[in-house]
């Protein structure tokens, strides 16, 4: 603090400006390992904490009481203790120029520092265009090394001494410039330390091989929001891909001459003092001080600069001038305003930004949303915010007219290499037109599309009344009809125009490839049906043209996994259950089976490893998530024993392996169920993967049946049950009996006879006389896309009923079903098949089906029913009934065909 009050000192003795005073004061004290902090006090946000002042002891000034440099909502302060960073996992590196080698990060004259960017609101972009002074560009004096995406976007970044005193005075002043467009709210100095270091310098090792590679790839590499300034008129911006080897060498020349001149004395510094203009500061004995901060400064808080002019200052060497001038240059041949991974929408007007969420929602389910930044282009940024060349791709999705200048200011967007995705929008160019046909508003319609490997894809979807016609012109060649209805006209649906010369090009839809189920309000049975059987091949449409647009949509990466919780039905059994686990676990809290370990502990700390061979339990306490309530779960499970004891993981590999180890000796009045709300390694019949999203009811119960009972001798039977028993959760709820929730043979859940939302997988065990089972299944609670689930029955039920039922909840129907099955399992080992046959027949899709055998081609024969073990019984001419076992047949509902399953 001492420090900092002599430079306020000397700045009132000698009438220095401000900004000199930031930039001598990050010169004297950038070596001492001092944080150097920039930001807004909007709300208190960036503004130093209080401090108890810790009284001196020996030698004066000695206080900790922060003073500050407040301009307007802005402020500068120091701290003693920079934040260390040691960990960039969870940040992505940046790999900034070919000239940039690892020896020279970071070196004795740079500081690493953090910038902190928000979306920028419209009073924003007016505070920097209303500046009267000159902006900076924020990549025009750093070097940009990680960032890490989301709200603050965050970049760390390094720079010259005064380069970064340059980026602190231009944020005081509201002039400063993020390179992707956001409004910076904080810069503070951090110490990276040697594990981080490490991590860069290997990012930064240079080859010659792969100079041109990286700076190829550095537009995709950096994430930047769309509304980034403008480039200067006049300036020039050189591709860092061409030149050949002559410029790399030039360019390794120039750099290397410029770290030379970092060996000279103290560089600036020096010749500061040896000029007289500026002062010299005694900073470990200043008399003068001393007395300023006794009798002046004792309780300053904040030196305001709200009046105070700004003087010449002779350290303030503009960009070009600094010494990392090669920087800045090497950073616009990178081109940091190119084609960064943001993708806009614009929707016209939409004030309550209903349309724009609904798009943003479907595009987060078809990209990696860890690459891509969704952000609404709104109608007063089209012509002003500098977005051209900050955007991926941008998506337009308004019926309403484009005026001349949107219209000329988006095929300037095409110009540069843009991408423009249409959707049911009024914007179109060069030799196609949209020609309105009144008979397809608004219907559905059965169209072709065809993908890049010339493959088609037949679908139903909603079309918008307007089809896309050519004019005649000497560029007919280059438009490609990527879909037409299969109407009479074939007419074209979606087009793919390229446009200049710089690889702009357009995919026009006048389809709602957009728009589910859930968003229309008034449609037939049949409509409904219609656009559910085709809603994955939707996605698989919208997927195959951000394709084709340079989007990436794999698939996000797998969650990590999370520890199981012990939960029980009610204290009693938890209790029972602890007693009887005690016996079971080693000294070390494990228990072991051939599928994974599980160790139990009473408590789960972030320290703890998880893997999907080993994963903790925690046994007492510290449960909670939004997708699972227990008390629902206990309210709604009326067994004697089934599902008492429940082990629940927010994500786990599959359900079906957290019960091997710990099922066979249970006591007789319990059993366990696994709970999930998402799997990575899910499993289905025949070695089938479930695709398990947030949405799905996942469960694996455990249930011990007798040998020598009705169902012991029955086991496939169980998959039958267990199927019956979702179906029944449901539809024996008051008011839910007409949900048209099936079951299809052997082992899914349906709806009707057209989709499936769910199935059972049943693995078993004999011991002793005992039958040990486990009862995988899962089925679509609340996850709409990209198939069907319960709650869209629902939904549609009350639309087309005017009823008002309630969504259901996985935790909910969870519950239910086990109630179901152990009724069903009670009442068929007191009545065998026959006790639940005539339930399972009212659900079934099956009744009155003709099937064809073994192929295509195959005999015709009837389906019967199914047997008194659980097999489908076929009646085919000439040859009487026959069993169809499901171990060895599947049911293809598509084409009423039973095949030998593919093994």
């Amino acid at each position: 603090m001492l420090i900092t009050l002599c430079y306020l000192y000397l700045w009132a003795r000698w009438g220095a400006g401000w900004a000199g005073l930031i930039r001598r004061t990050v010169r004297r004290l950038h070596r001492a390992r001092c944080a150097f902090v920039f930001g807004c006090c909007r709300g208190g946000a960036g503004c130093p904490p209080p401090r108890r002042r810790r009284r001196r002891q020996g030698s004066p000034g000695l206080g900790e009481e922060p003073v500050c440099l407040r301009l307007g909502d802005k402020v500068f302060f120091t701290e003693e203790t920079p934040q260390s960073l040691d960990d960039l996992n969870k940040w992505t590196l940046l790999l900034i120029s070919p000239f940039i080698y690892s020896d020279k990060i970071l070196d004795a004259e740079h500081i690493a520092f953090v910038t902190e960017s928000v979306s920028a609101q419209a009073d924003d972009l007016q505070t920097i265009s209303s500046s009267s002074k000159k902006v900076i560009k924020w990549s025009d004096c750093c070097s940009p090394l990680a960032y890490k995406p989301g709200e603050p976007y965050k970049l760390i970044a390094e720079a010259s001494v005064d380069n970064f005193s340059n980026l602190g005075i231009a944020f005081m002043e509201d002039r400063l410039q993020m390179d992707n467009g956001m409004v910076p709210r904080k810069i503070v100095s951090i110490h990276l330390q040697e594990s981080a270091l490490k991590e860069l310098k290997r990012m930064a090792a240079p080859t010659e091989e792969k100079n041109s590679t990286n700076s190829i790839h550095m537009d995709e590499m950096t994430p930047a929001p769309p509304f980034a300034a403008a480039t200067k008129q006049g300036s020039t911006s050189t591709d860092s891909t061409g030149g050949g080897d002559q410029e790399v060498r030039e360019e390794k020349s120039r750099l290397e001459k410029r770290s030379e001149s970092h060996d000279e004395p103290n560089n600036l510094c020096e010749r500061e003092t040896s000029t007289g203009k500026h002062h010299h500061l005694h900073l470990s004995s200043c008399h003068e001080c001393f007395e300023l901060e006794n009798s002046t400064i004792e309780s300053v808080r904040y030196a305001s600069s709200e009046n105070i002019p700004e003087l010449p200052d002779d350290c303030s060497a503009s960009v070009e001038e600094v010494t990392d001038g090669c920087l800045a240059r090497e950073l616009r041949r990178i081109n940091l305003t190119g084609k960064t991974p943001n993708v806009l929408i614009y929707v016209g007007s939409d004030p309550m930004k209903i349309k724009f969420e609904k798009i943003k929602s479907v595009l987060k389910e078809c990209i990696h949303t860890d690459s891509y930044t969704i952000y609404q282009l709104v109608e007063e940024q089209v012509l002003k915010a500098p977005w051209l060349d900050n955007s991926l791709l941008l998506v337009i999705a308004t019926e309403e007219p484009i005026s001349k200048d949107n219209h000329k200011q988006f095929l300037t967007y095409l110009s540069r290499g843009g991408k423009i995705l249409g959707l049911s929008a009024s914007f179109t160019f060069g030799s196609i037109q949209i020609r309105s046909k009144s008979e397809l508003k608004k219907t559905i319609q059965e169209l072709v599309f065809y993908k890049a490997d010339n493959s088609e894809v037949k679908l139903n979807l909603l079309t918008s009344g307007s089809v896309f016609e050519q004019e005649a012109k000497e560029n007919h060649s280059q438009v490609k009809s990527l879909s037409h209805l299969s109407n009479t006209d074939k007419d074209m649906i979606i087009v793919h125009l390229p446009y200049g010369d710089c690889g702009g090009e357009a995919i026009l839809c006048q389809i709602y490839l957009e728009m589910d189920i859930a968003s229309l309000t008034t449609q037939t049975q049949e409509d409904f049906n219609l656009l559910k059987m085709s809603n994955a091949k939707r996605y698989e449409v919208l997927k195959e043209i951000l394709t084709l647009l340079g989007l990436s949509c794999e698939l996000s990466e797998v969650p990590s996994l999370t520890p199981i919780y012990l939960l029980s039905s009610d204290e009693e059994n938890h209790i029972a259950f602890l007693k009887w686990l005690g016996k079971k676990v080693d000294v070390e809290g494990l228990i072991k089976s051939s599928k994974m370990t599980l160790k139990f502990v009473s408590s789960y700390k972030p320290e703890i490893e998880i893997m999907p061979s080993l994963i903790p339990v925690v046994t007492v306490g510290g449960f909670s998530s939004e997708h699972f309530s227990l008390q629902t779960y206990q309210q709604n499970l009326q067994t004697k024993k089934l599902g008492k004891i429940v082990l629940f993981a927010e994500v786990t590999s599959t359900t079906m392996n957290l019960l091997d180890g710990l099922m066979f000796d249970l006591p007789q009045e319990m059993d366990l169920i696994a709970i999930a709300v998402r799997q990575t390694q899910g499993k289905g019949r025949g070695g089938n993967v479930w695709l398990s999203p947030v949405g799905c009811a996942l469960s694996t119960l455990h249930v011990s049946i007798p040998l020598c009972s009705q169902l012991g001798q029955r086991i496939p039977f169980i998959q039958h049950l267990m199927s019956l028993a979702v179906v029944e959760s449901v539809r024996s709820i008051p008011g839910y009996q007409d949900i048209d929730l099936r079951v299809k043979w052997p082992n899914d859940i349906y709806y009707s006879d057209l989709m499936k939302l769910g199935g059972v997988l049943v693995n078993s065990t004999l011991m002793g006389d005992t039958f040990h089972i486990l009862i995988g299944w899962g089925f679509n609670v609340n996850n709409s896309n990209p198939t069907i689930c319960i709650n869209d029955l629902i939904m549609e039920y009350n639309k087309k009923n005017m009823t008002k039922l309630k969504s259901l909840t996985a935790d909910y129907l969870i519950a239910r079903s086990v109630t179901v099955l152990e009724r069903l399992i009670e009442t068929f080992q007191e009545k065998g098949p026959d006790g639940v046959l005539p339930l399972y027949y009212k659900h079934w899709i099956h009744a009155g089906r003709q099937v064809r055998l073994w192929s295509e081609e195959g005999p015709l024969a009837w389906i019967v029913g199914i047997d008194d073990c659980g097999f489908l019984q076929v009646h085919e001419e000439g040859k009487g009934v026959e069993s169809v076992h499901p171990d060895g047949n599947s049911f293809d509902m598509l084409k009423n065909l039973i095949i030998s399953k593919q093994r």
